[in-house]
């Protein structure tokens, strides 16, 4: 039987932060408003653990937004095929994992932009797991139009929230972060649900998080597959807990260019500006298995992964394409810190520090 092959979209696969672009485009000051919701869901999820609430809901909470200033699904679906940047490497990588692995995206994503990304690189739609949401089928009313556009640039101008290492309630933030995060709670869980609008938060199902984890059990479950056989690449907040599963359960949970969160909840860091270093690592993963797995990239190189017979093309491609030779690591109590900084530094060389600072 072949592997279970897992990857999360933006991050892995794309450079992409298809929801950051889209309140850029479209919202005034898009970017700041944006950064401000992110990190607002970052504390929401790391620091207070609000029940029911899922990683990347920052997808949920700005589609009332987006409504406002009357995007339109024809207009996201255009924005996001016409702006797809790939990790280099990833078709051939997809399609070398296709010859060992049943693959699947599993992501946070609004489905506009996977069902984009899916045509761009041949990759079967029905194997992904996404945000499912249309704008088109929304009523607004004009004076909820005006309040929210009043709101947004109200966020758009709010400092960005600064969370402590070990913050842990409200008050472990200063006085100005304090204000910025109740006037977000009032915003998104008091105003906006008392609008008709607010019903978009009943509705739309974000696909982070638990969510995440609940589409990787999903998915071993269609398969009757093992998790000795799944093999899970995550990069950011939002892949913690299948991360967390696939590790806990025998599988292998990979970081690619992950921020700390992502980083802490794995087995192996990659940081490369090619997609074939996942390939590789899938190549060795379902031929040996994890042990095995993790005694050969502790000792990354060309020459170790020639001696357990990698595949020759693979291995020309990644070490003779890049500017700079990949780096594959373990990731172990003792270096997490150091691969932490290493990772978040150089994840921002890869997808910009816009974007690559985001949770």
């Amino acid at each position: 039987m072949k592997g279970v092959f897992v990857s999360d979209c933006e991050g892995p696969i794309s450079k992409n932060d298809n929801a950051y672009e889209l309140a850029s485009k479209f919202v005034p000051n898009g970017n700041n408003f944006f950064n401000n919701v992110s990190k607002y869901d970052d504390v929401l999820v790391d620091v207070f653990c609000k029940s029911g609430y899922t990683a990347g809901s920052t997808l949920q909470l700005i589609l009332p937004f987006l409504k406002a200033y009357d995007v339109t699904d024809r207009q996201i679906e255009n924005f996001s095929a016409d702006n797809i940047i790939l990790i280099a490497g990833t078709q051939v990588a997809l399609k070398y994992i296709e010859t060992i692995a049943e693959r699947y995206i599993v992501s946070t994503s609004y489905e506009y932009y996977i069902k984009a990304l899916c045509k761009a690189v041949g990759f079967p739609y029905e194997n992904t797991y996404c945000t499912k949401v249309s704008l088109d089928k929304v009523a607004i009313t004009s004076q909820e139009r005006a309040v929210l556009r009043e709101i947004a640039q109200e966020i758009s101008q709010m400092p960005l929230i600064n969370i402590l290492e070990n913050a842990k309630t409200l008050a472990d933030f200063s006085s100005k972060d304090q204000t910025s995060i109740k006037r977000l709670d009032e915003i998104f869980w008091d105003e906006i649900p008392r609008m008709v609008i607010g019903n978009f938060f009943n509705d739309v199902v974000t696909v982070g998080g638990e969510q995440k984890a609940k589409s990787v059990l999903d998915i071993v479950e269609h398969l009757k597959a093992p998790f000795t056989d799944v093999m899970y690449v995550g990069d950011s907040i939002t892949d913690v807990e299948s991360l967390r599963l696939v590790k806990e359960n025998g599988g292998l949970a990979v970081s690619f260019n992950g921020n700390s969160y992502a980083v802490k909840n794995a087995d192996v860091s990659v940081l490369s500006e090619n997609n074939l270093v996942t390939a590789i690592v899938a190549d060795i993963f379902y031929r040996f298995g994890r042990e095995k797995t993790l005694q050969v990239l502790s000792h990354w190189s060309q020459n170790a992964l020639e001696a357990v017979y990698v595949d020759l093309e693979l291995l020309k491609q990644v070490f003779g394409s890049s500017k700079s030779s990949p780096k594959v690591q373990i990731v172990t109590r003792e270096n997490m810190n150091l691969i932490v900084m290493e990772s978040s530094e150089f994840r921002k060389e890869i997808r910009g520090v816009a974007i690559g600072r985001l949770g």
